[in-house]
């Protein structure tokens, strides 16, 4: 992980305008539409829902715009038909890229991924072409400044839960844990109200890219920017050592 911060991204992030609250909005009523599809609207029998209510939350998304989210999932069950699809290519300089989409129009989806990788001077490949370079995990980061505990403290919880790993970073505690586990271990840490400004299950490289070419660096965010401002992907994970 030497060299980059997911925390701080994953800050960024959330600091964006309002623009970038309204996405994440978006990306999360979704995903409680599916969840609630899939599991049923009570977050005590659907772990995934559970999953997904407290992403919001952690990405300040308030409790009536969660609550109105699973009402209305609930009552449209047999009217949402988002299908999931992902696509995975390469940017400037071989930064791997991969894209999850969550979208009722696959191919307007489809031409709009595939406009941002171009215009990125970036490809889209074959399905599987960069995911063996990712590991799929639980992923829990903790501010240092607001949790309680020490390092050896937060690790020894965190591995008693059933985590598999512990990073103590300059700014940030990083918990991973096996995707069938995360929900376990994120549930365990909320019950000691231990703050978590992300919680999620993602795809980690195993290797990162750096870009030191000025005009690399502005196609990859290029390529980021407009997968961003798309509506339909959900999640796009990257190689690129910001």
């Amino acid at each position: 992980m030497s060299g980059h911060s997911k925390f701080a991204n994953i800050k960024h992030k959330k600091e964006k305008n309002d623009a970038a609250k309204g996405k994440i909005f978006t990306v999360i009523g979704r995903e409680i539409a599916v969840a609630v599809k899939e599991g049923g609207p009570d977050p005590n029998n659907n772990s995934k829902l559970r999953d997904v209510i407290a992403k919001a939350k952690a990405n300040n998304v308030p409790n009536d715009t969660i609550e109105r989210g699973i009402k209305k999932a609930a009552g449209d069950v047999n009217s949402v038909n988002y299908e999931q699809n992902t696509y995975e290519g390469y940017g400037p300089n071989g930064v791997a890229i991969i894209v999850e989409t969550l979208t009722d129009n696959k191919n307007r989806t489809a031409a709009n991924v595939r406009a941002a990788f171009t215009k990125g001077g970036g490809n889209i490949g074959t399905p599987g072409c960069v995911s063996f370079m990712f590991d799929k995990r639980g992923q829990i980061l903790i501010d240092k400044e607001e949790c309680d505990m020490d390092a050896d403290e937060l690790m020894m919880t965190a591995l008693d839960l059933g985590a598999e790993d512990f990073n103590d970073e300059e700014d940030s505690y990083e918990i991973l844990t096996d995707p069938d586990n995360f929900s376990d271990v994120r549930e365990g840490l909320e019950k000691l109200n231990i703050p978590m400004v992300n919680a999620e299950v993602t795809m980690i490289p195993q290797n990162w890219v750096t870009l030191s070419d000025e005009e690399d660096i502005k196609k990859m965010n290029r390529i980021l920017d407009l997968l961003d401002a798309e509506d339909d992907v959900q999640n796009v994970y990257h190689s690129w050592d910001e």
